[in-house]
């Protein structure tokens, strides 16, 4: 008896022992999958307050330039920093504005400091000389999505330019790219150049607005060659594998993830008649038609804020919901002209299906022939595979994040 029971013990003590040491390991294992957070360059202010001291700064940003609840020009403001210009860009400096609308320049209401915007009615974005004279350094910190043809890199790219010629200081504040996790699309013909395409980059480039400004000084991508004089705060915890959920809607009609992961496939649609959706609860999220033939799902756009006149307003438009994909497949798919051949070969328009802007957005002048021609989706695709490896081998110099 006294062997039974002394076996017992000896049982209960090693049993409890392996489930302490599984739940050990247990632990282990999820510390070491636990995805570490991930801080965006405005964050790591002890890496740039000290820098920006007793110079005039402009800042370039909008609505997504956060640090959890706080604006980055509040931070700024808070540790003393001089800003005395505030640059914004397409959809203005909050963030309300229309797709393409010009946004005027005037005065921040919360903090009374003057806004230049970049996205008036001139063609020329280039900030006017008295501007530029009034400042030292240009600081960049703004959400964007990884899509060549959105424009909040362009105006980067446009504020580099004015930094170069005027023998400013320019610094990014990182921020990840959602669409980071691949290279996707032809790389822009630059006989397309346009206020939707800037630079000879692939339509989705997979790089953050600091590894473009890196790039952009780099191959010698300013107007008139040489260099901004560049500094950039990267991100801590992001590689190009990260999946980076934005806290913050970019745009007025980019309200969700789906929404980001869709958009290299359905912004093709602003260059046709068919609606993908705006006016609606789910733009970037479904594309019709009034004269789409035997489709279930209908939607009818309406004028709402941030889509004030959007394609066929108050018209029912038959046509598919794109809701039910999954974020995994959206990612996956990277540009599915799918879509945008569907709604071609329904319509039966020929090349008035087109406008000339959709050259602007896709950056080749033969792939509306090929659609026109009957080529697939994939045939099509298969035409930028040599774009995607070449940019890969170029932008790699740049990289600041780890791939994976």
């Amino acid at each position: 008896m006294k062997f039974y029971l002394k076996n017992l013990v000896w049982l209960a003590v090693m049993l409890f022992a392996a489930c302490g040491s599984k739940a050990q390991t247990d632990k282990a294992t999820t510390d070491e999958n636990v995805e570490k957070e991930v801080i965006v360059g405005a964050a790591r202010t002890d890496q740039y307050i000290d820098s920006l001291k007793g110079k005039r700064v402009a800042l370039f940003s909008n609505h997504t330039g956060k640090v959890g609840d706080k604006h980055t020009l509040d931070l700024m403001l808070e540790n003393g920093i001089d800003v005395v210009t505030l640059f914004s860009p397409e959809h203005g400096f909050r963030g309300d504005a229309d797709a393409g609308e010009h946004v005027a320049s005037g005065v921040d209401g919360p903090t009374g400091i003057p806004i230049a915007s970049l996205y008036d009615s001139k063609q020329d974005r280039m900030p006017k000389k008295e501007i530029m004279d009034s400042i030292d350094v240009i600081v960049c910190d703004i959400q964007d999505v990884g899509l060549r043809y959105y424009t909040y890199y362009c105006s980067m790219v446009d504020l580099m330019n004015a930094a170069k010629k005027y023998d400013k200081e320019f610094m990014v504040l990182d921020r990840p790219n959602p669409n980071g996790m691949y290279v996707e699309g032809p790389i822009l013909d630059m006989k397309y150049e346009s206020g939707v395409g800037r630079l000879p980059i692939p339509v989705v480039h997979g790089l953050t607005l600091g590894e473009i400004a890196t790039m952009v000084n780099g191959e010698g991508w300013l107007r008139e060659g040489g260099k901004a004089k560049l500094t950039v705060i990267p991100c801590e915890n992001y590689t190009h594998a990260t999946r980076y959920r934005l806290p913050i809607p970019p745009s007025p009609n980019l309200r969700d993830m789906l929404a980001i992961y869709l958009y290299p496939s359905t912004c093709y649609f602003e260059a046709t008649p068919v609606s993908l959706g705006r006016g609606t609860d789910f733009p970037f999220l479904a594309y019709g038609h009034p004269d789409m033939k035997d489709r279930d799902f209908e939607f009818t756009p309406r004028s709402v804020p941030g889509a004030k006149n959007p394609p066929q307003l108050d018209v029912l438009c038959h046509g598919v919901d794109l809701r039910g994909i999954s974020e995994e497949e959206a990612i996956a798919q990277g540009i599915n002209l799918e879509y945008l051949i569907d709604a071609y070969r329904d319509l039966g328009m020929g090349d008035k299906f087109f406008r000339s802007f959709f050259e602007l957005l896709i950056g080749r002048g033969d792939i509306r022939q090929m659609i026109e021609d009957g080529k697939s989706a994939a045939e099509i695709k298969a035409t930028w595979a040599g774009d995607v490896e070449k940019f890969k081998a170029q932008r790699a110099p740049y990289l600041l994040y780890p791939e994976n």
